[in-house]
């Protein structure tokens, strides 16, 4: 007996917790209505014994003069005197200086010389390297070289400051290489 009321107490709050009184009932929602196109009614006719309409064009007025504003006035140019043509007069006068100034013939030599030995010991020191190069080393290298060309290059044409720049800048590059 004790075993039955024992179940008993166990099924019993069990029982009670269940929802008994709801029940499942499948709700049927309503539909809407299926939509009927009606076309729209048909306008009413207009009246018929109406006058034609009046048409006006309106009157176009004159646009108003637009006078253009005035042109700047021009200032008369000045004329140059004519050159001395009588040769002893001429001689006495100053050679006449240039706008840019006096062009020289060209650069000491020692400078050309100093811009030559710079690019001819950068190459003697890259040749000079006989470890073995990593790729960034290679790249580094390749730059060298390339400046040393167009320091080259800017001599043979005259450019002694660009050249001796390019020789300096492979110089700096060369000894990042060097151990």
């Amino acid at each position: 007996m004790k075993l039955k009321a024992r179940s008993a107490a166990w099924l019993l709050p069990l029982l009670l917790t269940g929802c008994f009184h709801k029940t499942q009932v499948a709700q049927n929602q309503p539909l809407a209505p299926p939509i009927e196109d009606t076309p729209p009614p048909k306008p009413e006719p207009g009246p018929t014994n109406l006058p034609p309409p009046e048409v006006t064009i309106p009157v176009q007025t004159q646009p108003q003069e637009i006078t253009p504003p005035p042109e700047p006035v021009k200032k008369p140019a000045k004329h140059r005197k004519p050159a001395n043509i009588n040769p002893q007069v001429a001689s006495n006068e100053t050679p006449a200086v240039s706008a840019i100034g006096t062009l020289s013939t060209g650069d000491p030599p020692n400078i050309r010389q100093q811009a030559d030995d710079s690019i001819a010991s950068t190459e003697k020191g890259l040749n000079g390297i006989t470890r073995k190069l990593n790729d960034q080393e290679q790249k580094t290298a390749a730059q060298i070289r390339e400046f040393l060309k167009q320091a080259r290059d800017a001599l043979t044409a005259g450019d002694v400051d660009g050249a001796r720049t390019l020789a300096g800048k492979a110089k700096v590059l060369l000894a990042e290489l060097r151990p």
